[in-house]
């Protein structure tokens, strides 16, 4: 058995008691008051000025982070464990989809790196302690492998550092005077 299933069936066997916990990480944006709590979080983070470039670079991110895994998904195909093996703890509804790349991961990474990136270690590591543990919570729930939660991990990362890079530079290029003669 490879480092990955070993990995994914010591996290996935943790003690059933912890699951509450598990399952707020994994399954909470489902339900509409939560929703409602995390679109009421962006409005004061773009309304409090120190955050606004941040909360809305971090939220573009979020969304093409999801949509990169969603395309990882559609053509890497891997399978979740959770459909692969029959020993599974399954903590949540059961998933068929494909599990490439955990999206889940992959969002909460976005938003740690960009609010990382923008604000500092101070916005960032609240959030990247949330990326770590709902990427733990895809393992445990068993519906991800821990490589599909590092491959989510590793494209929020870098898809929140390529718009955070992109936005400094055109804030860059617009402050820059024209050269004389052009």
């Amino acid at each position: 058995m490879g480092l990955d299933r070993q990995l994914f069936y010591a996290i996935n066997g943790w003690p059933d008691s912890w699951s509450p916990f598990f399952f707020v990480l994994s399954e909470l944006t489902k339900l509409p008051a939560a929703r409602v709590a995390l679109v009421a979080l962006v409005i004061g983070l773009v309304i409090y000025k120190p955050t606004r470039v941040a909360t809305v670079l971090a939220n573009v991110s979020w969304l093409l982070a999801n949509e990169t895994c969603d395309q990882f998904k559609a053509f890497g195909k891997g399978l979740r464990p959770n459909v692969e093996l029959p020993d599974v703890h399954v903590r949540v509804a059961h998933l068929t989809s494909f599990g490439t790349a955990s999206a889940h991961s992959a969002n909460m990474a976005a938003l740690a790196t960009a609010f990382w990136l923008r604000l500092g270690w101070k916005w960032g590591l609240p959030w990247a302690i949330l990326a770590f543990l709902t990427g733990l919570s895809r393992i445990y729930n068993g519906v991800h492998y821990p490589s599909q939660v590092l491959l989510g991990w590793g494209v929020g990362c870098i898809v929140a550092f390529l718009i955070v890079r992109l936005y400094e530079g055109w804030v860059r290029s617009r402050n820059v005077e024209p050269a004389s003669g052009s």
